[in-house]
């Protein structure tokens, strides 16, 4: 397992009781480097969705228990908030809540001349993401061919 896996799983234990105390859910946990700084994230949710309050208090509860617990070796910049309205599908559970809502798929390799696709995600499994086109065309997309699919946003 590489090391930012390691740092995430167990920073998603030590959210676990901060979350469940505060009825928040885990969106997902993520430690990347960015330029020359390391940044941990941590992307939370709950019905009617996350404060600035929320991401403060999660913030200093787990900035405390990563002090404690100091299995970081590296010095980086802890982010706590919301996965926001375009958020990203990373996991099936993200997959499944978003079965009939409009979704971007941003590919490595264009598939007939094109690398974005707009279209409700209608299935997934391990091996391909089907979305609906507009013109009620359905396209599949192997996910070896996928770096991003996220929600759209309607303004």
């Amino acid at each position: 397992m590489a090391k930012h896996e390691v740092y995430e799983q167990k920073t998603e234990k030590l959210l676990e009781p901060i979350l469940a105390e505060h009825h928040f859910e885990l969106y997902d946990v993520e430690y990347v480097k960015e330029g020359s700084n390391w940044y941990l994230r941590a992307f939370i949710d709950k019905e009617g969705g996350i404060t600035v309050d929320d991401c403060e208090l999660v913030s200093r509860k787990l900035s405390d228990l990563l002090d404690k617990e100091d299995f970081i070796s590296e010095s980086y910049i802890l982010e706590v908030s919301s996965p926001g309205l375009g958020r990203q599908l990373k996991k099936d559970k993200h997959f499944d809540r978003s079965i009939g809502e409009e979704v971007e798929i941003k590919l490595y390799k264009a598939i007939d001349k094109q690398k974005e696709w707009i279209g409700i995600l209608k299935d997934y499994n391990a091996e391909v993401i089907k979305i609906q086109l507009d013109d009620e065309t359905e396209m599949e997309f192997p996910r070896s061919n996928v770096a991003v699919v996220r929600l759209t946003i309607d303004f």
